[in-house]
């Protein structure tokens, strides 16, 4: 059912959701121009927020459970699991309050309309896979902004998008990197449900009427920890929800 509906649903959504990037690239280009990263910021989230909402023209569904009380005073490290592609704009959308930034390949910052743009000048780290050297000097800048301004980053410590659901181990680098450049930032564990299952077609005829959540868990204080036990901490808490079933 769920695939049948797919293939009626999909070019609908498909279409939405390129015109919400063809729209606001120019409004985020006259935003940045005139007001800076305040009001880019506030352009990206709405744009963030309308392509959330485009995910129900899939008939599905997005919770976002955050019963923590997070600071915004000090950086915040969101570590989760990654299934795909429909993790990322409610991450943005529902964390908008604590600046949160993405670490991602440099190759997306060239030719997707409204993504790339926000990829160069939104604050995140466009990182070169292939050049060890160019990725740590980038995940080290976002470690000075973070501490600099208060800003947070989501990490998807796996290193790449799970396509079954289930979770591979989480890796050290990036967190490790990023608590170097501010070690007062906090780790805030966030489980991923059910997106896997929306393109496990592939990304172009996806399933329709699935119910996609985030659970926000048990911030981790790393201040004095060992950092790989902080991280294999961050990662059981994620399994214990994502792998429930």
């Amino acid at each position: 059912m769920r695939r049948f509906f797919g293939f009626i649903l999909s070019p609908l959504h498909h279409f939405a959701f390129f015109l919400i990037l063809v729209v606001f690239q120019p409004i985020q280009w006259l935003s940045y121009k005139l007001g800076g990263y305040k009001a880019h910021k506030s352009v990206v989230d709405i744009m963030n927020f309308f392509l959330t909402s485009a995910y129900y023209v899939l008939g599905g569904s997005i919770r976002f459970i955050n019963h923590q009380n997070l600071p915004t005073d000090r950086p915040i490290i969101f570590t989760a699991n990654h299934q795909s592609m429909y993790d990322i704009p409610p991450m943005i959308w529902f964390l908008r309050k604590y600046h949160a930034k993405f670490i991602s390949k440099i190759e997306l910052t060239k030719n997707i309309p409204s993504i790339s743009f926000n990829l160069k000048y939104g604050g995140g780290a466009n990182i070169d896979r292939k050049d060890r050297k160019q990725s740590l000097g980038e995940i080290m800048k976002l470690g000075e902004r973070m501490k600099n301004n208060n800003w947070s980053t989501v990490i998807f410590p796996e290193g790449t998008r799970s396509k079954d659901g289930k979770m591979k181990d989480f890796q050290l680098g990036g967190i490790a990197t990023i608590l170097k450049k501010a070690p007062n930032a906090l780790i805030v564990p966030v489980a991923i449900e059910n997106s896997y299952k929306v393109v496990k077609n592939g990304t172009l005829w996806l399933h329709a009427f699935v119910p996609i959540k985030f659970t926000v868990l048990t911030p981790i204080e790393p201040a004095g920890k060992d950092v790989e036990l902080v991280v294999k901490e961050a990662e059981m808490a994620v399994r214990t929800i994502v792998e429930k079933n």
